[in-house]
């Protein structure tokens, strides 16, 4: 029997599994698998089968160590009518690391939000008198990612060494890039710009004719990698090639030194160049960068796994806005007058949570701002 990971593992310090029967409500956590013994049911989170079970469904004997299963109103695919765990479903407890969750009170998660929502929103003389709780689920996930590519902090980093094939893997949850570079021996990081006059197109396979080349079913054969791609990775930007404007003897490029105008300033830099190739997932680089230390911060969308899943309270406003005007404008005989008010309201608790997460202090832009009469730099 597979034994289900779970891989949203944030605040997550111990866990013990038990397998279900369909009939056993309770399971009992020795010090012989949790030592010690959770202090508190908030201090442990049960899947079964890898869903998170609602906190609503079992009850914690902290004395006892003993986890009861109530009656099932939310897990209805995992839990039994009573409550017990189906049959050969795995359940797992996991022991929250306390220490792990300082700072945590600034965040709300998603599971919150929707039963907040459920709360105020929806029901008899409320905005929206009845919808399917997978219907919140869905719009919330929906608001998370609008939100997450430029209201949300939601930059992510990865840093790697770049191997000799100068290639680099895109991440899992990859959206688009914010910046890529590489560190120096000081620990400042380089930057890199994109190589826009290039690419890693798919060559198609021909014969002596220059005819293309078909296989059995009638698809065209492709090769890998292309001719573009090869002839830019053998590019030499050693050292010696990018000194060759000083060291050359006959002053062909030194008569013009501070004369040559309509350089275009994305190419003048020595730090190196890549490309992304979206349908391959990866990225390329040129050979400036082979063996340093690569940093790429990229924008993801929030939702990619469970440990994302959890919206700062400047931001709790906008998404409860955001999940009603989504019910609302794909509910059919809505009144229009209402769709138009939440979506200003929407757009409102968007700007304000925008604001709020900017995290502008007034002396650090006073500090800034003494700089005023000096040229921006960037």
């Amino acid at each position: 029997m597979a034994l289900f990971n779970i891989t949203h593992e944030r605040y997550y310090n111990n866990s013990v599994n038990f397998t279900g029967d369909g009939t056993t409500k309770t399971f009992t956590i020795t010090t012989a698998a949790l030592d010690p013994i959770p202090a508190a049911k908030a201090d442990i989170d049960i899947y079964v089968n890898g869903k998170e079970v609602s906190v609503g469904n079992y009850a914690y004997n902290n004395s006892s160590g003993v986890v009861t299963f109530s009656g099932n109103t939310n897990n209805t695919d995992i839990l039994e009518s009573d409550g017990a765990p189906k049959n050969g479903l795995i359940i797992t407890v996991i022991q929250i690391n306390a220490e792990d969750k300082l700072g945590s009170y600034q965040f709300i998660t998603l599971k919150d939000i929707i039963n907040n929502f459920m709360v105020s929103y929806v029901g008899e003389e409320k905005i929206i008198p009845k919808v399917k709780r997978s219907n919140v689920l869905f719009f919330a996930q929906r608001a998370i990612q609008e939100l997450s590519y430029d209201t949300f902090k939601s930059e992510k980093s990865q840093e790697i060494e770049v191997p000799t094939d100068l290639q680099m893997k895109l991440p899992h949850d990859y959206v688009n890039y914010v910046k890529l570079s590489w560190c120096d021996d000081g620990g400042i990081e380089r930057i890199l710009y994109p190589a826009i006059k290039t690419s890693n197109p798919t060559p198609l396979l021909q014969d002596d004719s220059y005819k293309y080349l078909f296989d059995s079913d009638g698809y065209l054969l492709t090769a890998t990698p292309s001719e573009t791609w090869k002839k830019f990775e053998k590019q030499d930007f050693s050292e010696e090639a990018k000194n060759d404007f000083y060291t050359e003897t006959n002053n062909t490029f030194q008569v013009l030194f501070g004369q040559r105008f309509g350089s275009s300033p994305e190419h003048m830099n020595s730090n190196g160049l890549f490309f992304i190739d979206n349908v391959r997932g990866k990225i390329f680089f040129s050979s400036h960068v082979s063996e340093r230390i690569i940093t790429l911060k990229y924008i993801s969308d929030g939702v990619a796994t469970a440990e994302e899943k959890l919206v700062h309270k400047f931001a709790e406003e906008a998404m409860y806005k955001s999940i009603a005007h989504a019910i609302l404008a794909t509910r059919q005989n809505t009144p229009e007058y209402l769709v138009a008010r939440f979506k200003r309201e929407r757009f409102a608790a968007t700007r304000q949570a925008k604001l709020r997460l900017s995290n502008l202090k007034a002396e650090e832009l006073t500090q800034t701002l003494r700089a005023k009469s000096k040229w921006i730099k960037h």
